[in-house]
């Protein structure tokens, strides 16, 4: 079974990543951030971590408020640096590990935590700028990543309390996971800083210090805290710190503090935080149920999302009009650039209904193929069944009525 074996809380502020890129390290005003990370460093090369949980929060770079989430999940096999405005920084992609993430989220929804889910998405410095300064300037990444999305930019945020248990929540999560893994939980964040209104460039170092005493002695005192308490110890965008609680509540209270190192070069407190996680590894709990297998019945599941991503994300991009053409005109080529493999190449063309749900396909991406190829649902819906359209359509209790997702030539009398 696997096992949570420390954790690890570091600001994840852009300079960060900035101080390395620009390679800073003898500078003085930076030299303080790359000692700060030795330690962690040191930790993560003595402990060989199998994967890294890393909470943290997206900066509008690849979320936006039009679909915005409490908390989203990773399951993706790899991650990219995101442009945030003047190119993406020049790293390599960050593996992932999707096994560990998707049983982490079937874990916590069925804990009744409701969580999003996100696959293809570059990430920001929220993730990057702590883990390519634990990289280093060359060499691999030390560990595949299950990045946890955090909402804290757009009002209601999720409480201090509720990340806490969220953390307690992922410890049995991780500690359920069959296979024998040792994992490190990463919460980033932080420290004081303001970045907007007249009272940017806030800081406040003695909260900081007290922060970093208590997310280890009294993680009770800040679950109990009210966001307008850490904002008005620690400036607005540092309510952040939040996400350190889901890392503390992955954590047992058999600790040892391993290095604490605290500075502030500019706007924000940077700091980094090293524990050793000593509980014995519980017994876990039963395994989490799966859909019940039903005879003609395929759920979507997160397997079968990550499986068949590209071939769902070519149905759902049928919504776009260019799309839509460059497939009618060319579809071989149109799939091809979509990475389909030559399996799911030869199912679409071929209109292998049943194939594709048996491959991954969720029924409406075949929906959205059918309304392009100008046929009624009842047609994929005859395909899945082994019928003609007139065989299934007579089962129906209004045999005539055909249908489809898409709009309605009344001229031509197509529906």
């Amino acid at each position: 079974m696997a096992r949570i074996i420390g954790g690890i809380g570091t600001s994840h502020t852009p300079t960060i990543g900035f101080a390395l890129d620009a390679e800073k390290h003898d500078d003085p005003a930076w030299q303080p951030v790359f000692e700060a990370y030795e330690p962690v460093k040191d930790w993560i090369a003595a402990r060989q971590p199998d994967a890294a949980i890393v909470i943290y929060n997206d900066h509008v770079t690849s979320f936006f408020f039009d679909y915005y989430s409490a908390f989203t999940l990773g399951v993706g096999k790899e991650w990219h640096a995101a442009d945030e405005g003047g190119g993406a920084r020049d790293l390599p992609p960050l593996p992932g590990h999707p096994a560990l993430a998707r049983h982490i989220g079937k874990s916590l929804v069925n804990a009744e935590f409701d969580m999003a889910f996100f696959q293809e998405r570059p990430l920001d410095h929220g993730c990057f700028s702590p883990l390519s300064m634990i990289r280093g300037a060359q060499g691999p990444w030390p560990m595949p990543v299950v990045p946890l999305a955090v909402g804290v930019l757009q009002f209601p945020v999720p409480t201090a309390r509720r990340c806490f248990k969220l953390g307690q929540a992922m410890r049995q999560a991780v500690e359920s996971y069959p296979e024998p893994l040792d994992v490190v939980i990463i919460g980033t964040g932080g420290l004081s800083h303001q970045v907007h209104g007249e009272r940017a460039g806030f800081n406040n170092s003695a909260w900081d210090l007290e922060f970093l005493e208590a997310i280890v002695s009294d993680p009770e005192r800040l679950a109990s805290m009210h966001h307008e308490e850490f904002a008005r110890a620690g400036g607005w965008e540092s309510m952040e710190v939040i996400m350190w609680l889901i890392m503390r509540g992955a954590l047992s209270n058999n600790l040892n503090v391993v290095d604490r190192r605290y500075c502030l070069p500019s706007m924000t407190g940077i700091a980094t935080l090293v524990i050793d996680d000593n509980e014995p590894q519980s017994t876990p709990e039963a395994a989490i149920p799966e859909p019940e297998q039903i005879e003609g019945t395929y759920p979507f599941t997160l397997e079968r999302s990550t499986t068949a991503f590209e071939l769902n994300h070519f149905f759902q991009q049928l919504t776009r009009p260019a799309h839509r053409r460059a497939f009618l005109e060319n579809p071989d080529r149109s799939m091809r650039e979509a990475n389909l493999s030559d399996v799911e190449r030869s199912m679409v063309i071929n209109r292998d209904w049943i194939g594709l749900i048996r491959h991954g396909a969720i029924f409406f991406g075949l929906e959205k193929l059918a309304a392009v190829l100008n046929m009624p649902n009842a047609v994929v819906y005859a395909g899945m069944r082994g019928e003609t359209l007139e065989q299934f359509q007579a089962s129906r209790n209004a045999p005539g009525a055909l249908y489809s997702v898409g709009r309605v030539n009344r001229e031509n009398g197509d529906e």
